[in-house]
């Protein structure tokens, strides 16, 4: 039996709101009236990129004493952090590089979503997670009713195979967390957002004092946070040093007729297509909300300079739609209102990690990016450790080494970089 369907209602304040603009819009301005002289200054961090990673780092900065300004091009979570699918998991990255990033990220989640009531705000909740095999047929002919799968999963699917529980497996609504995460921020530790176009980054004697924005408005800071996702590509402060580049994924989200018969179970597909072909590995994700997310089809691609006109390609949206009707008949057309059609370009790094660390030779700056696949996952934990390495000089809650910008360095004078 599935679970009662939880409605969100957020209102949105207006950097929070899709932007065509660029122009920088602080949402708070600060008294006429000086203020003594601090002994002891907090110090001014700079987040850049107002996706799961900047938020998350602009929040634990902010909760440890930090002055944080968040500087996001368009609006909080309209790219990748707010078009993925927000799948948690704890162990799935066991014996690699991710490993304890992802555990210490996963147990943060859940501490999260008690302290901002995630299952209200942003449909956090844990979830049983399948494995299956499905072969799209002309014919669309149910299954026999086998108790190994759930009743909703009524399509041509076989070989099902527990791979997660609710023990090991979440989920959260992406956009909603970020922007919970980021109100958050803004009202119980003076988080400012400003809505404009990073231009450079100011640098003094090898030291970080400023960033300046497009149409010169410069922000004083003593540390700089670039967490700009696929964008770091198009910085060259960055893209000097390391390769990050776009993964385009498509989703569609639909709302079947018959939402309350959708049960906690995310799918992990293997999916043959009827022309033949290789199979496809879509994921399936429904939500609290009465809502089904479906995503797959990724490849890489251009990204352009506003993530607001990403748009998915319609081969890809189309055949996503063919592996929800395969799928399950309350997912067919005429069946399921398509509620979204969209794509999102992944972080990705030519090793497959993250960079998370300080730049080599420029004291005070930052970078979090490259998150590929496991961004929503990863923010909380890359956030508190980013806060801590920034006001405290280390990482306690994860090892960051493996992480460093400064291993681009290594390979490059060995001439390995590409």
């Amino acid at each position: 039996m599935a679970p009662p369907l939880l409605s969100f209602r957020v209102t949105l304040p207006p950097f929070l709101r899709p932007t065509r603009t660029a122009k920088p819009t602080p949402i708070r301005s600060s008294s006429s009236a000086s203020p003594p002289m601090d002994p002891h200054p907090k110090p001014r961090v700079v987040v850049c990129g107002g996706g799961v990673i900047g938020v998350c780092t602009a929040y634990f900065l902010a909760k440890n004493g930090a002055v944080v300004t968040l500087v996001e091009k368009s609006s909080v979570a309209c790219a990748a952090s707010g078009k993925a699918g927000g799948f948690l998991a704890l162990d799935w990255c066991d014996g690699g590089p991710l490993e304890s990033l992802a555990r210490a990220s996963f147990n943060l989640h859940r501490s999260l979503a008690h302290e901002l009531d995630g299952p209200a705000s942003y449909g956090y909740r844990p979830l049983n997670t399948l494995s299956l095999t499905v072969t799209e047929s002309q014919t669309s002919k149910p299954h026999s009713g086998k108790s190994d799968l759930p009743d909703w999963v009524d399509g041509p699917g076989r070989s099902p195979r527990t791979i997660g529980t609710t023990a090991t497996t979440a989920q959260v609504h992406p956009q909603l967390f970020c922007r919970t995460l980021i109100s958050k921020a803004i009202e119980d530790y003076g988080v400012q957002v400003v809505i404009g176009n990073l231009e450079e980054v100011g640098v003094v004697e090898g030291r970080v004092d400023s960033v300046v924005l497009e149409g010169g408005r410069a922000i004083n800071s003593d540390a700089v946070v670039l967490a700009l996702g696929p964008w770091c590509g198009k910085f060259e402060l960055l893209s000097s040093l390391f390769r990050v580049y776009g993964l385009k994924a498509h989703s569609i989200v639909l709302r079947p007729k018959e939402p309350e018969a959708i049960t906690p179970h995310a799918l992990f597909l293997s999916y043959y297509p009827a022309q033949g072909g290789k199979p496809l590995d879509p994921e399936v994700y429904p939500r609290p909300t009465g809502e089904v997310y479906i995503c797959g089809m990724s490849s890489e691609a251009e990204i352009p300079d506003n993530p607001e006109e990403i748009v998915g390609n319609p081969e890809s949206i189309e055949a996503l739609k063919r592996v929800a009707s395969s799928v399950s008949s309350h997912l067919r057309e005429g069946e399921a209102e398509v509620k979204a059609e969209q794509a999102c370009f992944l972080p990705c790094t030519d090793d497959g990690s993250p960079v998370i660390g300080e730049l080599p030779g420029i004291k005070g700056c930052y970078v979090a990016t490259g998150h590929n696949c496991w961004g929503i996952l990863n923010g909380p934990a890359t956030g508190a450790a980013m806060s801590e390495l920034v006001l405290d000089g280390q990482a306690s809650i994860v090892d960051l080494s493996r992480f460093s910008p400064a291993r681009f360095v290594t390979l490059a004078k060995n001439g390995l970089r590409r």
